[in-house]
Order: structure tokens, then C-alpha cells, then sequence
């Protein structure tokens, strides 16, 4: 990726690549063009190709690494502060309030579509959101262990591996068929168990 080594520069591609995820998410990543992109963001042929070489695939992985980090910010700020039930509550209700909205056109998988889910790119973006949402679902964990909420011997990482399996599967499904109910049952199922260890000690 060619670096943008001053602050005009790299507002300039910042502008360049979240005018791009509009036009993409208005028209679909099939038949949005680079003409599209560049009326929409102002850019010349020469501008555009300065900061993305290589054409659309390469902007299309740098709308995908923006669309990946859409879906942690619309997350917060209860994905950063699930330090009690209240506030698993809201995150629950914030995740999927977004997928519900976003129903069943997925800006992110139909980026991966286009470029090839194989690609070392694409696939690094994929590997690096779920580690940062995995881990931010660890480290609530570990809040609600450390005010005793949760049993010590909880593992977190695990949990938080599952739960975030669980929202997964939920959201393909909704991709699928439209409907929210699985999804709603891995987020509130994998609440329950939390707090079904909850006053530090696990149920038998």
C-alpha cells in the first residue's frame, strides 16, 4: 500500500475511500464503478490511481479494512465498557440493532466477494476484526470477573470465542433468510451463561 506520508495526503485517501464505501453500499460492489468513485469524492484518474496503484481491488481491500472497522464502532461505546450486565445488555441491543438494519445486504462479505476471500488481504482484515472483537469480549469478561460477577475459573478467552462464534452464525443466517431470531438467541443464550456464573461460582 502506498503511503500518504502527509496529513493532506492522508485525509485525501481517507476521503477518497469513505466516499468509495458510500457509493459501494448505495449501488452494490458489482456495479459501482471507478467513474462512480471519482464524481463522488472529486478525484482525478491520476489522483485516485496515485494512492491505489493497482487499481479497484486494492481500494476495494481499503473500503473493506474502513467496512471492518464500521462494525466495532457501531458496537461502542458498550463494546469498550462491558463492565456489568446493564452494559452487556446495551451492547446486545446495539449489535443487533445494526445487523437488523443492515439485514440481509452485508457491505463487508460482498467486498471479500468481489476481491476473493483467498486473498492474503482480505483475509488478514477478516482474521484482525474478529481478533479485535473477540478480545474486546474477553476483556468485559474479565471485568465482570474482577468485580465478582462471573466465576474466577472462567476462561474467558473461550467464552468469548464462543460468543462471538455464536453472533456469526446468527448473522449469516440473517444474511440468509432475513430473519434476526438466531441471532438473538446466541447473543441472549450467551449472556444467560455468563450470568448463569454469576456470584463466582459456576452452577452445577
Amino acid at each position: 500500500m502506498p503511503s500518504a506520508p502527509t496529513a493532506k495526503g492522508r485525509a485525501t485517501r481517507a476521503r477518497i475511500v469513505e466516499g468509495a464505501a458510500e457509493v459501494l453500499r448505495e449501488r452494490g460492489v458489482s456495479f459501482a464503478t471507478l467513474d462512480d468513485i471519482r464524481d463522488r469524492t472529486g478525484t482525478s484518474k491520476s489522483q485516485l490511481f496515485h494512492y491505489f496503484p493497482d487499481g479497484k481491488d486494492e481500494l476495494l481491500l481499503a473500503v473493506a479494512r474502513f467496512e471492518a472497522d464500521r462494525v466495532l464502532e457501531d458496537q461502542q461505546p458498550h463494546l469498550s465498557s462491558l463492565d456489568s450486565w446493564e452494559s452487556w445488555d446495551r451492547w446486545r441491543n446495539a449489535v443487533l440493532r445494526r445487523y437488523e438494519l443492515q439485514g440481509d445486504q452485508c457491505p463487508l462479505g460482498a467486498l471479500f466477494l468481489q476481491v476473493g476471500r483467498s486473498r492474503p488481504g482480505a483475509r488478514a482484515i477478516v482474521a484482525e476484526l474478529m481478533r479485535q472483537w473477540q478480545e474486546f469480549l474477553a476483556a468485559g469478561m474479565r471485568a465482570l470477573r474482577a468485580r465478582g460477577l462471573v466465576s474466577r475459573e472462567l476462561d474467558v478467552d473461550r467464552a468469548a470465542a464462543a460468543l462471538l462464534a455464536g453472533i456469526q452464525g446468527g448473522v449469516a443466517i440473517l444474511m440468509s433468510t432475513g430473519d434476526s431470531a438466531h441471532l438473538k438467541a446466541a447473543l441472549d443464550v450467551g449472556i444467560e451463561q455468563l450470568r448463569g456464573r454469576a456470584g463466582g461460582a459456576e452452577r452445577p
